[in-house]
């Protein structure tokens, strides 16, 4: 009687081994995969580094168009505010655009509270991924005419239940002056 207790008890140690080994197998496949992703980030991170660095090397060709300050007016273009709101719009629209995002929707407002100081206002709701969020804010605020961002709001993808590599959501909102033409 004592012997079928025994295989008994060999099947259960070889059952039980046979899955710590499969659980530590799982766990180390993961480990591996959330490594290589750490990897891209890292290589990704430092490229963009390495640009900034180039562009910042004193006599580097990117330095010395940098320096020469920005071209074009400080001003929105237009005859109008109205035509001033739209080149507002289409500046943020092709800002997102080279972030590789998707504008949602926008709105343009022309007449906030220093509309009469020819402020133009704009709140946009775009999806972008999460590097793509520093190029959008990047791009809007560099260069002519100045463009200020006043308001963000950005949310993660596990806020909507999606993965971390979904886009975030994000609503910006944008300011610039118009002058009307003497």
């Amino acid at each position: 009687m004592r012997i079928p207790d025994i295989d008994r008890r060999q099947a259960l140690a070889v059952g039980a081994y046979a899955g710590a080994v499969i659980v530590f197998l799982a766990v180390a496949l993961f480990i591996v995969a959330d490594l290589r992703d750490k990897d891209a980030e890292i290589a990704a991170a430092q490229m963009r580094l390495d640009q900034v660095s180039e562009r910042s090397r004193p006599g580097s060709p990117a330095s010395i168009a940098s320096n020469a300050g920005p071209s074009g007016s400080p001003f929105l273009d237009g005859k109008t505010i109205t035509i001033a709101g739209a080149a507002l719009q289409q500046r943020v629209e092709q800002a997102v655009a080279k972030a590789g995002g998707a504008l949602m929707s926008s709105q343009v407002e022309l007449d906030g509270p220093d509309a009469k100081n020819g402020f133009v206002g704009l709140t946009a709701s775009m999806e972008v991924s999460q590097p793509g969020v520093q190029t959008v804010l990047y791009d809007v605020e560099e260069g002519m005419p100045y463009l200020f961002v006043d308001k963000l709001s950005i949310q993660s993808p596990e806020f909507f239940g999606e993965s971390e590599s979904g886009r975030m959501r994000m609503t910006v909102g944008v300011v610039g002056q118009w002058q009307p033409a003497d």
